[in-house]
């Protein structure tokens, strides 16, 4: 049985009180447009309730703390369905249980889970470090971000602390929302059909009238300490994947 969320987390959690709800724990969660058609297996549309949401988390932190949940959005921030159905899993064993030993990494489920928090974790320092705002003309700073995983609610805080004197926004093109602050809170923002191209379905940005000397500026000191005798591409890579290149100015 697939049940399909609407791919928030709050959506997530309500599968997990479907299943018992319906004494269904072998079902899948997954989102309409992941679900792969087959003649062995039902799908259920799960709606998004906060008061059973609430229900679950409640339930959760009782018996895991606050750190153990931290731990469950993060798995679900991988933004896939092995890692969504493995999570999921592990609910289901937790509320059968008086308990669940997270740290019991001889279970290749706990095993599994913790190796997608730590690339999900990986993925987030990278961003801290990768994300490369353009000014616009209405002094708004914006920056274009393709992460593997979902990311971006994980570094928010972090650039509303480091930039609290600037109006920003960043913005996942792959997942089509992203996060504007206007100096006073962070609101969640989605495309529109104004806001992206038919072609490219990138995200279009109207420069302030320096910010291209700015980049010019930029790519010249990132050029003039460059040593090329020293030149390590391959270790290069290995500390700016090549998948990143397209949003850093210096490599543009």
């Amino acid at each position: 049985m697939y049940y399909i969320f609407d791919g928030t987390y709050a959506g997530y959690i309500c599968c997990v009180f479907e299943a018992f709800s319906r004494k269904e724990i072998d079902a899948r969660p997954t989102r309409l447009d992941l679900i792969q058609t087959t003649l062995f297996f039902e799908s259920r549309p799960i709606e998004t309730h906060p008061e059973r949401f609430q229900r679950v988390v409640q339930a959760m932190e009782k018996k895991i703390g606050h750190a153990g949940m931290k731990l469950f959005y993060q798995n679900f921030l991988a933004d896939e369905e092995k890692a969504w159905l493995n999570g999921f899993q592990l609910l289901i064993k937790l509320f059968q249980s008086e308990t669940l030993d997270l740290k019991n990494y001889g279970d290749p489920q706990i095993l599994q889970f913790h190796q997608t928090i730590k690339k999900v974790n990986r993925e987030r320092h990278r961003m801290k470090a990768f994300v490369r705002f353009m000014k616009d003309a209405n002094e708004l700073y914006t920056a274009i971000i393709e992460p593997d995983f979902n990311v971006l609610p994980l570094i928010i805080d972090f650039f509303r602390n480091r930039y609290a004197d600037q109006q920003w926004l960043i913005y996942d093109i792959r997942r089509q929302y992203g996060y504007h602050y206007n100096l006073k809170e962070v609101q969640e923002v989605f495309s529109t059909a104004e806001m992206l191209t038919d072609e490219s379905q990138s995200l279009q940005v109207s420069l302030d009238l320096k910010e291209e000397e700015y980049q010019i500026l930029w790519k010249k000191y990132f050029k003039s300490t460059n040593i090329e005798q020293r030149k390590n591409l391959k270790l290069h890579i290995r500390h700016v994947p090549q998948r990143y290149w397209k949003y850093l100015t210096e490599k543009t």
